[in-house]
């Protein structure tokens, strides 16, 4: 497919964000008489789903502390129903394992979720959250937990079959995709606003430029002339200068072992677990000490991946924004195998839940996972307008779960806002209106 000379919207990115975006514009353009997705092309420099969405662990829950994340998410889970086979979806529900120090903020979000109608059952206290668990998993053992969050819905989606089964419904609404197309700069008018979008096989006239470039928003940001530090007003009141973007390694990997060893008691795939805990870890190999501090992992059983795949906290990147690389992410590139600390680490974790897991270290997959993510000044994404009529899209690494962002960012272009955006606007910083923070060690949480 040959690049046009002009289109009406410009998408950068071929993963979660800007398929979902591509192809939910494409139907609210049809549905108000404004055209249709003919105006919309979608462009990304390697292929569908080759940056972060296509490596995705692909847990879907609702869990946070921030009413705002709640709400969004709800959101986004309502769209995965749609269509849970197109998206290859699997609603297996979701599971927050928590010890005392997180037990209140937990039980806030458990509280909210009754509120806004969304399903899960709150166990309190160490002895019955452990017979909750025991009701599910015979040989659950974990320590140092008080609560239990059960979502029923969520659960977790197979990454690369749901970005074609997006692809696929956005070309049906005549959305073009072209891959192979680097973005490498834009051309503004005297007012600030884009008019070409310059990519290295040519130049795009466009009307609106709509970024869901993920771990390379930062790139993109740079392109525009937006700000590399910004100005915060903090809790307190006081303003202090912060880099707008900050980037964390993400740890996740894979038990080589058969899925199906993580059914629950009456036979049934189980849900995607997430535990947190104050208890000291202890390793699997040799007993010794790998952390007394408070950890966290989650798993789920996953025949995409291949046995069981999750991961655990990230670590941050000590170099400074211009020396981080994260232009080879993908799944082949050997710059994102994580290293024997996280097997180490991630393995003995998987046995201090579960006894099926003891034993089972030998059986890690050493293999590429896990990946850079670009966070936002205060972690949380930021869905806006910028230099007039460039959408930026940054997830902060939240990202691939929030398949129904895309609904809200169309309709907001067509004129149809939604207060579910509000709380993600750029100027929440600048106003000091930042989402409050919890208690786990997971800094997206």
């Amino acid at each position: 497919m040959a690049l046009p000379s002009h289109v009406k919207y410009v998408v950068i990115g071929a993963g979660i964000h800007g398929l979902s975006s591509a192809w939910h514009l494409a139907q609210t353009l049809r549905r108000q008489g404004r055209g249709g997705g003919r105006d919309v092309l979608v462009i990304d420099k390697t292929a569908i789903g080759a940056g972060a969405s296509g490596i995705a662990c692909g847990v879907i829950r609702n869990n946070y502390f921030q009413p705002a994340m709640r709400r969004l998410m709800a959101h986004s889970v309502s769209v995965w129903e749609q269509d849970p086979k197109g998206f290859s979806y699997h609603p297996v529900g979701y599971m927050q394992i928590s010890p005392e120090a997180m037990h209140a903020d937990v039980a806030t979000i458990a509280q909210q979720q009754k509120e806004i109608g969304y399903p899960s059952v709150f166990i309190e206290g160490e002895k019955d959250a452990m017979t909750y668990m025991k009701g599910i998993f015979e040989d659950w053992q974990a320590k140092g937990v008080t609560s239990v969050l059960h979502e029923k819905k969520g659960g977790y989606a197979n990454n690369l079959a749901s970005l074609y089964g997006l692809a696929g419904k956005a070309e049906a609404e005549d959305v073009r995709i072209l891959t192979g197309v680097a973005v490498t700069g834009f051309e503004k008018d005297g007012s600030g606003a884009v008019t070409r979008v310059v990519t290295d096989r040519g130049t795009i006239e466009c009307d609106m430029v709509i970024v869901g470039a993920g771990p390379w928003v930062r790139q993109i940001w740079a392109m525009l002339e937006l700000p590399s530090e910004i100005t915060i007003k903090g809790r307190d009141g006081t303003m202090h200068n912060a880099p707008m973007w900050t980037f964390w390694s993400l740890q996740e990997g894979t038990l080589g072992v058969d899925p199906s060893l993580q059914r629950t008691n009456d036979g049934k795939m189980a849900p995607v677990i997430h535990v947190d805990t104050d208890a000291p870890l202890y390793s699997d190999v040799d007993g010794s000490l790998i952390t007394d501090q408070m950890w966290g992992l989650y798993y789920k059983p996953d025949f995409n991946f291949g046995g069981i795949q999750g991961g655990a906290m990230p670590l941050k990147v000590k170099a400074e924004p211009d020396q981080v690389k994260i232009d080879p992410y993908g799944p082949k590139s050997p710059d994102f195998v994580v290293g024997d600390d996280f097997a180490h680490m991630w393995c003995s974790a998987l046995a201090f839940c579960q006894k099926r897991f003891e034993g089972k270290m030998p059986a890690y997959k050493k293999e590429p996972s896990g990946g850079i993510g670009s966070f936002t000044a205060d972690s949380f994404p930021v869905f806006d307008r910028f230099c007039e009529n460039v959408y930026v899209i940054a997830d902060s690494n939240h990202g691939y779960k929030m398949i129904g962002v895309g609904k809200l960012v169309a309709e907001d272009i067509c004129g149809n806002p939604s207060d579910i955006l509000e709380p993600f606007r750029f100027s929440r910083f600048a106003q000091g209106k930042l989402h409050p923070t919890s208690n786990s060690p997971f800094p997206w949480s």
